[in-house]
């Protein structure tokens, strides 16, 4: 497609932070009588096809949710098979990921991963540290409600410790007690599967992140979905509350 151009005639600048919820690969399964896995392995296809296509786009950082805390509540089949999944998907993709300068990070509560997936994060994570291309973070075993608690405990703790005065904790401060610290907050929400709403994803990030809501399934989502997502970023004025 086509993007949007400036008066110049150049394309317009790419948001440079997008998050994506990518919902929707059991439902895709479901639709075409297939195990919910299934619908899984070809959402790792769309995965591979968006980090492309956000580095074409000029993307910097891209950020994933994978797995939300309250997954863990699905059927102890399929989430074994997540796991099995995301193995195999750490295993193979971190060497190529590597190779096209992509720095692999990962946010979430590790304590409920099994120790080997643990190990593989850590040392994709290491692999891929010095990478500046794009900036691609996983959300797993993450909710954002947990994520602000965390945060609030932490300064609770350094207030109790008479480190820091409450009344000096400020927007910027408590940001840097998320795990999201060190990067810009996201620009660009997009949801997949047709439903409207965050579902506990970096709550307090998208404060003014522009919402995309696509009516396709994640395993479906391809670079012209998301440049169709951005062209609708564009479109839009950003005030910021002003």
């Amino acid at each position: 497609m086509e993007l949007i151009r400036s008066e110049t005639g150049l394309p317009l600048p790419a948001p440079t932070h997008v998050g994506i919820i990518m919902d929707g690969n059991g439902r895709w399964a479901q639709s075409k009588g297939l195990p919910r896995i299934a619908g899984h392995r070809q959402g790792a296809e769309s995965v591979r096809e968006v980090v492309s296509s956000a580095m074409e786009l000029g993307i910097q950082y891209l950020t994933l949710f994978g797995f939300s805390c309250e997954n863990w509540k699905r059927s102890q089949s399929e989430v074994s098979a997540l796991m099995g999944l995301l193995r195999l998907y750490l295993r193979q993709e971190v060497v190529e990921l590597d190779r096209q300068g992509v720095r692999l990070r990962f946010i979430g509560y590790r304590e409920r991963l099994p120790r080997d997936i643990v190990t593989l994060i850590q040392g994709a994570e290491t692999k891929t540290s010095n990478n500046n291309t794009l900036t691609l973070t996983i959300a797993l075993s993450y909710g954002a409600r947990q994520e602000i608690t965390t945060a609030a405990q932490k300064l609770a703790m350094l207030a109790a410790k008479g480190k820091i005065e409450p009344n000096n904790i400020t927007d910027e401060i408590f940001g840097q007690y998320l795990e999201t610290a060190t990067i810009p907050d996201p620009d660009l929400i997009i949801r997949t599967s047709g439903v409207q709403r965050i579902s506990n994803f970096l709550l307090w990030q998208l404060a003014y992140a522009e919402l995309v809501f696509i009516d396709i399934n994640w395993p479906d989502f391809s670079k012209k979905n998301l440049e169709e997502a951005v062209d609708e970023f564009n479109r839009r004025e950003r005030r910021y509350g002003a």
